[in-house]
């Protein structure tokens, strides 16, 4: 059984491309509301039905919030992928930093993983509004991901690691 997102009230929530834009546990600047610290986020929910999530190749949308747990999950399997063969938390961090330096694909660009899946930006100032969420949901999910793929002492969690070989939804990942 999919999980799916629990955000499905979306009451006050703004949207960018039909994603809602919820809010995050993250100290990094972009357009996300804060979210208090000790309530579960969509980056909390992207990274523990990962695994479970990760097998399924098709995804039954409930609610606008699973759109966006589709693509965390897509992109979390691209981070493992990227972090597959780096042996310590320093060159895993350094890849992470590498993937999160890359130019983010909106619906409509070529790159963007699930044509069809948001609808294409009515204006520029929308498109922007959806890459730089986009940009900031996947550097949260970045560094938060690295604590769960690494141990304390800095090895690789293979428990984590041997998803980096899934596909999800049957996308392959470049």
């Amino acid at each position: 059984m999919v999980h799916h997102s629990s955000f499905v009230d979306e009451e006050g929530i703004s949207k960018a491309c039909g994603c809602p834009l919820l809010p995050l546990k993250s100290h990094i600047k972009g357009p996300a509301p804060v979210s208090d610290q000790d309530k579960t986020d969509i980056v909390d929910e992207a990274i523990t039905f990962f695994r479970a999530n990760v097998f399924f190749r098709n995804f039954d949308i409930k609610s606008p919030a699973d759109k966006l747990l589709i693509y965390l999950t897509f992109y979390i399997n691209v981070a493992l992928k990227r972090l597959e063969g780096c042996r310590t938390l320093a060159v895993g961090t350094k890849a992470i930093i590498n993937l999160g330096l890359e130019n983010v694909p909106v619906p409509g660009e070529s790159g963007f993983p699930f044509p069809g899946l948001f609808p294409i930006p009515q204006s520029n100032e929308e498109a922007e509004l959806f890459r730089n969420y986009l940009k900031q949901i996947r550097e949260e999910t970045s560094g938060r991901l690295l604590s769960v793929a690494y141990r304390a002492n800095g090895t690789p969690n293979k428990w984590w690691l041997a998803f980096a070989k899934r596909k999800f939804m049957n996308i392959i990942i470049p």
